[in-house]
């Protein structure tokens, strides 16, 4: 597989940067980070080389694997691990990070709570999820672009759809992470930012 034949996402490249300037804003020096939904692998491998970071694990389902290997494999990183949210084991860890990026308005709202609480059981004290992506706030989108975009998941299958915001911070606090921060992102997307408790 060639360079060329590798899957690509315009949206990554363009949002590799603004995602890594609130990362380094939030993580701590040498941060050990789990990426979930790797996908493309195009941030795993911008972060790895922007970010001060000690490893950057990239994961996805089993049906991506093979051409998120192949793109790490290029790029001299470390292979990937198949991670699927509900139905793997999770990597013990202890992570500093754990790290998202438009994952949440794809798989069905019901795997978000697993989400959550693995990414708090799998964190180190004091570690942060950052989640990526367009929300919503109960119905109320920052864009009407969102709602055709939202519309358009739905269509496409009913398990999917952009999230309400406070709902996924609900889920959050429920699995004993503290919401943080909001930030508002490029093209009427979010970052949100949980830490675990020390």
């Amino acid at each position: 597989m060639t360079a060329r034949d590798l899957p690509w996402s315009d949206a990554a490249e363009r949002n590799a940067e603004p995602i890594a300037r609130v990362l380094e804003r939030w993580l701590p020096p040498a941060a050990r980070i789990l990426e979930i939904g790797s996908g493309t692998g195009q941030h795993a491998v911008y972060f790895s080389d922007r970010l001060n970071v000690d490893a950057w694990q990239a994961s996805d389902r089993r049906e991506h694997l093979a051409s998120l290997k192949t793109r790490l494999e290029r790029e001299n990183l470390p292979a990937p691990i198949e991670l699927d949210v509900v139905e793997s084991q999770w990597p013990s860890g202890p992570w500093d990070a754990v790290f998202t990026a438009n994952t949440l308005h794809i798989m069905p709202w019901k795997n978000t709570p697993t989400l959550l609480e693995q990414s708090a059981r799998i964190l180190t004290a004091g570690g942060l999820l950052a989640i990526y992506g367009p929300f919503h706030d109960a119905g109320r989108y920052d864009a009407e672009s969102n709602r055709k975009f939202d519309q358009s998941l739905q269509m496409r299958d009913p398990a999917m759809g952009l999230r309400d915001a406070r709902e996924v911070i609900q889920i959050g606090t429920r699995a004993g992470l503290l919401p943080e921060a909001e930030i508002a992102m490029p093209a009427n997307n979010r970052t949100l930012i949980f830490r675990k408790p020390q």
